[in-house]
């Protein structure tokens, strides 16, 4: 039987009861538990901290947001942080599912959620149904076929005989013809992955509307093939301008089949689970937020790695990676998001600014600036950082530092607010 926890980042989840489950912290089952803390020693080994395990029955979830589903049943569904209040978790899925289109740069089709109720659905089904209806516009347009040889013995010529295989046969089977033809099948990487993800919603959805409408296209690939290799298929997927209408679809299977890049959670178990680091969401949102609004007027460039901090024998050492370059004419601009809730009533004459964040925009100005321009850290605006902008913090004459507050409730930004 499913059952599904909803949390926030930073939240506790524990086995220990409790008298109600909150953002904060709540109650998962045992098997459920054990499943997360091998995740979590799986994920450690690659260097990122799912969790802290505080104790046997204890854990502290670490920023990371999206969903997870054990193999148990337990469907654990992780929500942004922004705000130390308590907060509805419509509210946070909202804000989640925003950042997702916009940071992914995902097309969803919000006419078809009519429904309030299925607009405020959870993660999982909220992926599901966008998965749903991409895959149906794209039936309606026809599912791209392609040529495919086939070779068979049979009892009539078809196609092209093969001459070398039939000079072979033993006299008994003169009668047989060794012959190669073409099938026009739909046969093909893009579909087979279309079918496995296809398979997989209707297994995983409990939606009514998603369950039917899954198994309702199912019915129309019957005759075509599950993907054997997701991870080949989706290798060979073709960037032909004849299956550009197939383009949309591709993130979303990719989402399902746990192929996509932000962090898929594979292994033996194959449940619909993506979890999606914070700080990226938060970084690309802001990018594309600053690429709408300059246009056509300059160029907006994220992970910038073309300086290094020193140089040692000839050769630059310890690479700077700014999250943004902002070109408009001949200024430019370094920016650095951070995911933190900066709390500038409490903290002091800095603003609660960390001094390595600082000392990093230091760096980035020297080398990346010359130390001449603007240098700008981005965070999100809450309730104890409402100003759009704090005075800003000049490191010389000519490189000073601005710190800004986007809000996350805004669906355009303009320009103006992030630089001068």
């Amino acid at each position: 039987m499913t059952s599904t926890v909803v949390v926030r980042e930073y939240a506790y989840l524990t086995t220990a009861p409790v008298t109600a489950n909150t953002l904060d912290r709540a109650h998962i089952c045992e098997s459920a538990f054990r499943w997360l803390v091998e995740l979590g020693q799986q994920f450690r080994r690659n260097g990122l901290p799912l969790f802290e395990l505080d104790s046997h029955k204890l854990l502290r979830l670490d920023n990371y947001v999206g969903v997870l589903e054990s193999p148990c049943g337990t469907v654990i569904e992780v929500l942004p942080k922004h705000t130390t209040e308590e907060t509805s978790s419509a509210e946070a899925r909202s804000l989640l599912k925003r950042l997702i289109k916009t940071s992914m740069q995902i097309s969803v089709r919000e006419a078809d959620f009519a429904n309030v109720q299925r607009f405020e659905m959870p993660i999982r089904e909220w992926l599901i149904t966008c998965f749903l209806s991409e895959l149906e516009v794209l039936l309606k347009r026809g599912l791209q076929f392609d040529y495919q040889v086939r070779e068979e013995e049979a009892r009539f010529l078809r196609g092209q005989l093969n001459i070398t295989k039939q000079l072979r046969e033993s006299p008994g089977k003169a009668h047989v013809f060794n012959i190669r033809h073409d099938l026009f099948l739909p046969d093909r990487a893009e579909n087979r992955l279309i079918k496995s993800a296809l398979v997989a919603v209707c297994a995983a959805t409990h939606d009514n509307d998603n369950w039917r409408l899954a198994h309702e296209m199912l019915s129309q690939l019957l005759q075509l093939p599950e993907s054997s290799d997701p991870r080949a298929d989706f290798k060979s997927w073709s960037t032909d301008r004849l299956l550009t209408h197939y383009r949309p679809i591709k993130l979303w299977c990719e989402f399902i089949l746990n192929q996509h890049l932000p962090l898929a959670v594979s292994g033996g178990w194959h449940g619909i689970s993506v979890l999606f680091p914070m700080e990226r969401l938060f970084e690309n949102y802001v990018a594309e937020q600053l690429r709408k609004a300059i246009g056509d007027k300059g160029a907006v460039r994220t992970q910038l790695a073309t300086e290094h901090l020193c140089q040692h024998k000839g050769k630059g050492v310890f690479k700077l990676r700014p999250d943004i370059e902002v070109v408009i004419g001949d200024k430019r601009w370094i920016m650095d998001t951070k995911w933190k809730l900066l709390d500038v009533y409490n903290g002091g004459p800095t603003y609660g600014l960390s001094e390595r964040d600082v000392y990093q925009m230091l760096a980035y100005g020297t080398r990346c600036l010359d130390s001449k321009g603007e240098l700008v850290l981005i965070y999100p605006h809450w309730d104890l950082f409402p100003y759009t902008q704090l005075d800003a913090f000049h490191f010389s004459p000519t490189l000073r530092l601005n710190v800004l507050s986007v809000d996350l409730n805004i669906e355009v930004i303009s320009l103006e607010q992030f630089v001068d």
